[in-house]
């Protein structure tokens, strides 16, 4: 992306880069509204079906079989 808007604009590195922090430092200033308060619902799914989550890859094979390779 950077190197797109780079060639697009004719701009060396730089100064597309201090463009690129000049606006959105002036967004974040400009930025006084409030925040909505989204909340989510928690669930109860239950136990955990799978012994060991750490080891995604023997999670898999243990749900599928050893195919999924």
């Amino acid at each position: 992306m950077v190197e797109r808007l780079r060639k697009a604009r004719r701009q060396s590195l730089k100064a597309l880069v201090n463009d690129a922090l000049r606006e959105g430092l002036k967004s974040l200033a400009a930025r006084n509204r409030a925040r909505v308060h989204v909340e989510t619902e928690s669930v109860d799914l239950g136990r955990c079906l799978v012994r060991d989550v750490d080891d995604v890859a023997e999670a898999i094979a243990g749900a599928e079989g050893e195919s999924f390779k």
